[in-house]
């Protein structure tokens, strides 16, 4: 059975939905970042970053949300379509190095940040419209975002769907709000959000 070192963070709940998506026996493992129990040395030897999300899976340990959709997704034989492998690639990037990233930070300085600094406040929430808008774009003319559904789309929903956290209307945005419900909709991905709800 695959262990999942999570919480409840969109990148631990990338791979739950992707656990439940392809259905394969997992454990939950909590990693309590509150708690700084990403430091201890028994996780360190999982995640050698110190971060979630972490599987171990038989002798394979792995960390890094990305490469353990791509593994998973390998391992499985779907959501990860041969035709369309270098789109579903490129969105996938696209949310590890932009999604995430800047969506963390306009979280952090909105809402987080012990002093309240207008210039990065405004900056992410700029940076967080313009990424809405380059999905928006994408998603006007496609239904998922390689043109079906796949890890690329199990990458971002979780931090799109945040979408208050950021200072988005989803509104203002109708293809990633249609997007996100059907995305939503589907009982895997209700079944690995649900899962990593905040764990007592």
């Amino acid at each position: 059975m695959i262990k999942l070192y999570a919480w409840h963070t969109p990148n631990g709940r990338k791979v739950s939905v992707m656990l439940e998506e392809v259905g394969l026996p997992y454990q939950i493992v909590k990693v309590d970042l509150g708690k700084g129990e990403q430091f201890s040395p028994g996780f360190t030897a999982v995640s050698p970053n110190r971060k979630i999300p972490a599987i171990v899976d038989g002798d394979l340990a792995l960390a890094e949300s990305g490469a353990i959709l791509i593994y998973l997704a390998e391992k499985t034989g779907i959501l990860f379509p041969h035709e369309r492998r270098y789109q579903t690639l490129q969105w996938l990037m696209f949310q590890m190095a932009h999604i995430g990233p800047m969506l963390g930070q306009a979280h952090h300085f909105r809402l987080q940040a012990r002093e309240k600094l207008p210039y990065a406040i405004e900056r992410y929430e700029k940076e967080a419209d313009r990424l809405y808008r380059v999905l928006e774009e994408q998603l006007g003319k496609s239904e998922f975002l390689a043109g079906e559904y796949s890890i690329a789309d199990i990458a971002t929903y979780p931090w799109i769907m945040r979408y208050f956290n950021f200072g988005v209307r989803l509104d203002d945005y109708p293809a990633v709000k249609r997007w996100t419900g059907a995305i939503g909709a589907r009982p895997a991905v209700q079944r690995g959000m649900e899962v990593l709800k905040p764990l007592a």
